[in-house]
């Protein structure tokens, strides 16, 4: 079973504790912090443990040419994709507010550092864990200074191979062991087919010895849910207060009822996981009352016969009797009553039951 390392003061993933379910708000305030206070508070109100933003130091994250570079998308919110990035992009007094923001209403607060400089602020404004976000998981010389750093992380996989993975575990895992990695595909919205679930069963074979979880970028829940029920302790999904929104991960996004109901649908799955031992439960006591079978005299049996397989059938029966897997164990077992054609057979009619009829 994966090992249990605590993400958040007071909340443990791994093993078999609950998933920890990430709202990635990102940069779907679309700049205004309003908006993302609100996004926060939607989280919080839908059941999301965490409330996720992307923070970066521009110039740090993109050279000059890719920020002067013309932005002519629909989703644009500048001429360069410089102006559209520095829209989106708060302040560190904003991120302050944001998080303070988060505290005063009970919900954990962090962001993905979308470069070095980025984690060095996070570090300082105190997040309780780092996420990397796909586009940093090969990054080599960030994912050790980001370990280095102390706390957990969380870890995506989107463009990646099984060896980068592989690469990854072998770089953050003698620096920080509190650490888990995140199937994920970098599309959105995201295809079904192109999902891959069964990378969470690889990676949980492949690094035993840590949580793995989820991030996606489908439309609606029920992958989600799925990979929940695979095992996945630590869930993502970008979420949104209206997918008409201009940005191009509105699309991919959970609105508040979906949000709501992706919650609910793992909380209700983690229930129903329960035990791995097969077992007749108190819940079906009644079921089994009324509708479970015992063996039946097939034919009048006379006290002292000799049990055979063509004297007994299986029927509901009244009163109850041997169950229907016993009924091998009865044949060439002695009777020590008459029994009537179409009467249960007893343990009072069988001589030495106990110990000759193993059920």
């Amino acid at each position: 079973m994966a090992r249990e390392f605590e993400l958040c003061p007071g909340r443990r993933v791994g093993g078999d504790q609950p998933c920890f379910i990430i709202a990635e708000i990102g940069q779907n305030h679309q700049g205004d912090l309003d908006i993302a206070k609100r996004m926060i508070r939607m989280a919080k109100d839908c059941g999301a443990d965490c409330a996720k933003f992307q923070k970066s130091e521009l110039e740090y994250k993109f050279n000059k040419k890719a920020l002067e570079r013309p932005y002519t998308s629909k989703h644009s919110w500048g001429k360069t994709y410089g102006e559209h990035k520095r829209h989106l992009e708060f302040s560190h007094d904003q991120y302050r507010e944001l998080k303070k923001y988060a505290e005063e209403i009970g919900i954990f607060f962090t962001a993905s550092g979308m470069d070095e400089m980025a984690v060095e602020f996070l570090h300082e404004l105190d997040v309780p864990f780092f996420k990397v976000g796909s586009g940093d998981t090969n990054n080599f010389p960030y994912l050790e200074k980001t370990a280095k750093k102390g706390r957990p992380m969380v870890i995506s996989s989107g463009m990646q191979s099984m060896n980068t993975m592989h690469q990854v575990y072998q770089i953050v895992k003698p620096i920080n062991p509190n650490f888990c990695f995140l199937q994920c595909t970098s599309a959105y919205p995201l295809q079904p087919e192109d999902v891959n679930l069964r990378v969470i069963s690889a990676y949980q074979s492949a690094f035993p010895d840590i949580p793995i979880g989820y991030s996606g970028h489908e439309t609606g829940i029920a992958i989600s849910v799925a990979a929940v029920a695979m095992g996945a302790k630590v869930l993502e999904r970008h979420v949104t207060l209206d997918k008409t929104w201009k940005g191009s991960d509105h699309q991919a996004s959970l609105e508040p009822n979906e949000l709501a109901e992706l919650v609910k649908a793992i909380r209700t799955v983690e229930k129903a996981m329960g035990s791995p031992v097969k077992q007749l439960l108190p819940c079906e006591m009644a079921c089994n009352e009324k509708l479970g079978k015992s063996v039946v005299a097939k034919v009048a049996i006379p006290e002292g016969a000799v049990l055979t397989l063509d004297m007994l059938t299986v029927k509901v029966g009244e009163p109850k009797g041997f169950p229907p897997e016993c009924i091998f164990d009865l044949v060439g077992q002695k009777v020590k009553k008459n029994i009537e054609e179409d009467e249960t057979i007893t343990e009072q009619a069988v001589e030495n039951h106990v110990k000759k009829v193993k059920c």
